[in-house]
């Protein structure tokens, strides 16, 4: 058997998806993600500035646990 991922782009397709599933008496689980809101705008913020040729941080791996 096969697993599908469905990535729907908002609420109404979700719960049209959910409806759908159930009224085919189909078992699903859900998964909510749970990102940082903060975090997420940085990491974008920083996806930017590296499109926009600022230098990112450099992190030596041979210090970093020292």
């Amino acid at each position: 058997m096969e697993t599908l991922i469905i990535h729907p782009k908002n609420k109404e397709q979700l719960a049209a998806i959910k409806a759908f599933v159930k009224a085919l008496k189909i078992d699903f689980t859900t998964k909510k993600e749970n990102y940082n809101p903060e975090f997420v705008v940085e990491v974008l913020e920083g996806v930017e500035e590296r499109k926009s040729g600022k230098p990112g941080l450099e992190i030596n791996v041979d210090k970093m646990w020292d």
